[in-house]
């Protein structure tokens, strides 16, 4: 079965009276101390979330992979960590959560086996006003659980985008598309405390106001904020921007060959090494860990735009991207040893739009971690990716009539 938003009249029927509930508007705090997901007897698992008040809920699970995913009405998980919640994998392996859009964060646990919602109830106390949500789950065949499986009708906002804002688009105007990867329930890489999402976003802030203080380019981020922001809805954006460049900001963390140094990442069936095969497969599994249903996607509808992208955008993305090389060594790095490379990132698909993926570093190698955590180091690579681009559009501008002929 599939289950919808649990309104807040829900918790009156859990026991509040009209005296005793509160006012709902304010940001309800998730208790780390007090929320835990564990397996217990006879082959049950529960999941309790504290709450500093009962908020609006719903529950819903998807299949391929199989995973448990709560969406929550203004509830802050600030200080809360995966390890405290989910202190042992058992038949929930992992565990992430996140603001996902504006008013809403999200719970997204993946499963060892088939488990459905045996019991979902959320009580508050009467007096404090303190919410709980219990969520018992039993294993089912996997037939029952995939027949059930599948976003809420009303959950349509999960694939769309950040509105960008409405630019005024002149002949002769430069839009570039910043989009710092991840973000909200998507954190990214994550080492020794710093999240790949949020230092992103600080990057794409950076190289948006070296942009900007040219006066030669109008730039719009994907996302301003900690949210959530399908692969797709990336895309969206620079479309919706009707953008001249699309930038995507990446930190990731590589588990073999001790991958070190900027690179730039171009568009292409066939990757151009292993390491760029697994850093693909990453990314592209963004949409997933989010809690995303992506099984009507069109794979065939993603092979033309595919086959689109390299025919219109592939000679001008890979220009870009050797420029902003050459730029981001100009001003000392540090690069990869093979800083330029190709892979099947789905983030750099569109069709019409000159795109391509920065990893400024990555959080596996000490050296680039403690880079990234310099503001002023961020700052002069943000300055050379900017000199990069406006030196690549000057070029782009200057061939246009030989590529018309």
């Amino acid at each position: 079965m599939r289950y919808v938003i649990m309104v807040i009249c829900a918790l009156v029927l859990s026991g509040v009276s009209g005296a005793g509930a509160q006012e709902l508007t304010a940001l309800a705090r998730v208790d780390p101390q007090r929320s835990h997901i564990s397996d217990g007897w006879f082959g049950n698992t529960t999941l309790n979330i504290a709450l500093s008040q009962g908020v609006p809920f719903r529950v819903f699970h998807l299949d391929n992979p199989k995973r448990l995913v709560i969406d929550f009405r203004e509830a802050d998980w600030s200080g809360v960590d995966a390890k405290t919640l989910l202190p042992e994998a058992g038949k929930i392996t992992a565990v992430r959560f996140g603001p996902f859009r504006p008013g809403w964060s999200r719970l997204v646990m993946d499963m060892a086996e088939p488990l459905l919602p045996s019991e979902i109830e959320m009580k508050v106390d009467e007096s404090t006003g303190i919410a709980t949500l219990s969520v018992a789950l039993k294993g089912v065949a996997p037939e029952a659980f995939g027949a059930g499986a599948g976003s809420p009708k009303d959950v349509a906002w999960a694939t769309q985008a950040a509105q960008p804002p409405v630019l005024p688009k002149f002949d002769n105007s430069f839009v570039v598309v910043i989009d710092p990867g991840h973000g909200g329930v998507d954190p990214g890489a994550v080492r020794d405390g710093i999240e790949e999402k949020d230092i992103m976003l600080k990057m794409a802030q950076a190289l948006a106001e070296a942009l900007r203080r040219s006066g030669q380019a109008d730039v719009v981020l994907t996302r301003t904020i900690d949210q959530f922001v399908s692969l797709p809805g990336r895309v969206d954006v620079a479309h919706a921007a009707d953008a001249d460049l699309f930038i995507s900001l990446h930190a990731d963390i590589l588990s073999e060959g001790g991958a070190s140094g900027a690179t730039v990442y171009t568009l292409a069936d066939d990757a151009s090494d292993e390491a760029a095969a697994q850093l693909a497969a990453q990314h592209n599994r963004a949409d997933i860990l989010a809690g995303a249903d992506l099984n009507g996607a069109d794979d065939e509808v993603a092979g033309v735009l595919l086959d689109l992208a390299r025919q219109e955008t592939a000679p001008r993305s890979d220009q870009a991207a050797a420029t902003i090389i050459g730029a981001m060594q100009a001003a000392g790095g540090p690069m990869n040893a093979h800083p330029s490379r190709q892979a099947g990132f789905s983030v750099l698909t569109s069709a019409d739009v000159p795109s391509i993926l920065i990893e400024v570093g990555f959080l596996s190698s000490k050296r680039d971690l403690a880079n990234l955590r310099d503001p002023v180091w961020r700052a002069v690579m943000a300055s050379a990716i900017a000199d990069g681009i406006l030196a690549w559009r000057t070029a782009d501008l200057a061939q246009r009539p030989l590529v018309r002929q």
